[in-house]
């Protein structure tokens, strides 16, 4: 194999003190250790870096051992697979011995170690993802990887069919990878395989589909690579319920982001293409099984109206109390990218407006407790929460004005 002298923009994590550790340690009496994958790619690219993953020629037992005999801790995490992690003041590296995979069933891959680099390549998902840089930042890039990234180009290694055949999240990985890096059209072969395989995906761990869609919305825009899944057939696949909906809305949501400099927001996103229902609400929580934070916001939007353009500031600030004030904001959101889409008579400064007091917005504190009640002579019980009920209604309509004083007659 080759080094080239292609260039890492940014190489701040390279030079990290650990890092450079383990690579050595790992690199000593002949054998060879690389930093792989996605921390070369957007590296390369100039992009943020998360996780770092290495390659090396020793066996699983020879890194445990060389590691924990420098005081390292070593988690052994997939180990059947070659895979261990380090931990190391404060840091985490996998590291995984270089492999092929000798038989998979589209979710799970057999391997063999080996000590050749083209050959572990060879069983990655992208051309982008198959590259490799040593301790001193020196890319190597056995399959041409680096040409495909620079022209934006999001290909499979080898026959696409096969590459999914391998592992059908890869479906997803391609449109992920669009997302974030494709530009112009996806690339003609992949985009057939995965039209062809889609309906592998069910047989996937709805975890593994939830993970891999939030990291495609998570993208600066995610529209284009939207659109072509929608084209393939792929979107359907993921969410069935944004079937008959339809994802213009995404247009006019990534406008507004850009607009008003919102973050990017994975759940958001999705919502901009399901129809408003607690039902879809509810079963796609089920499905996917989101987290209970994320199935609980889904059901509050679901459920939350749109108010009047000309409701008042105080009555809109007792209908924030009244309900969920996140959800509120997400019903916001989407209405200035449905009118962003849709509508450009329609009332986005007022919406705008709403918006803005709904972020300001702080729950005021209601100033009378169960104790309370319970000094002026009140039991426990039903009676005791209707009282405080009434107290706290009272309380609203009266703009939040009146004191526990006022409410409890003193």
């Amino acid at each position: 194999m080759i080094g080239t002298d292609i260039e890492l923009k940014y190489r701040g994590w390279l030079d990290n003190d650990q890092l450079q550790l383990v690579l050595l340690i790992l690199s000593k009496d002949g054998e060879q250790a690389r930093v792989n994958g996605g921390a070369v790619r957007n590296a390369i690219m100039g992009e943020p870096i998360s996780d770092v993953d290495i390659s090396t020629t020793l066996l699983p037992e020879d890194v445990i051992e060389r590691l924990e005999a420098k005081g390292m801790k070593v988690i052994p995490t997939g180990i059947e697979h070659g895979t261990v992690t380090v931990l190391t003041d404060g840091h985490h590296f996998e590291v995984t011995t270089l492999r092929e995979d000798i038989a998979t069933d589209g979710r799970h891959a057999m391997v063999e170690f080996g000590r050749d680099w083209k050959l572990d390549a060879m069983r990655r998902d992208m051309t982008m993802n198959a590259l490799y840089c040593d301790i001193n930042g020196k890319v190597y890039d056995p399959l041409g990887g680096y040409e495909d990234l620079m022209a934006r180009r999001v290909i499979f290694i080898g026959d696409a069919d096969e590459r999914i055949r391998e592992d059908y999240l890869r479906i997803l990985r391609f449109f992920r990878f669009f997302a974030w890096y494709g530009t112009m059209r996806p690339d003609a072969e992949g985009l057939k395989a995965c039209a062809r395989l889609k309906g592998e995906i069910k047989n996937l761990s709805v975890e593994r589909v939830w993970a891999e869609l939030k990291k495609l919305l998570a993208a600066p825009d995610p529209s284009r690579a939207l659109l072509w899944m929608r084209t393939a057939g792929v979107l359907t696949a993921v969410l069935p319920e944004s079937g008959k909906w339809g994802i213009d809305r995404i247009h006019g949501l990534v406008r507004m982001e850009k607009e008003l400099k919102w973050d990017f927001d994975p759940v958001l996103r999705m919502m901009s293409i399901l129809p408003v229902s607690t039902e879809v609400a509810i079963g796609l929580s089920k499905r996917l099984k989101l987290s209970s934070k994320e199935a609980k916001r889904l059901l509050l939007w679901s459920q939350c109206s749109l108010p009047d353009v000309k409701i008042s500031e105080n009555e809109f600030s007792k209908l924030l109390y009244r309900s969920s004030p996140r959800a509120m904001k997400d019903t916001l959101k989407l209405e200035l990218a449905r009118i962003a889409t849709y509508d450009k008579d329609g009332p986005m400064e007022e919406i705008k407006f709403l918006f803005a007091q709904a972020q300001k917005w702080q729950r005021p504190d209601f100033p009378v407790q169960g104790k309370d009640l319970l000094a002026q002579g009140f039991k426990e019980g039903a009676e005791l929460g209707l009282k405080l009920a009434g107290l706290e209604e009272m309380w609203v309509e009266s703009d939040f004005t009146m004191s526990k004083s006022d409410l409890l007659g003193e």
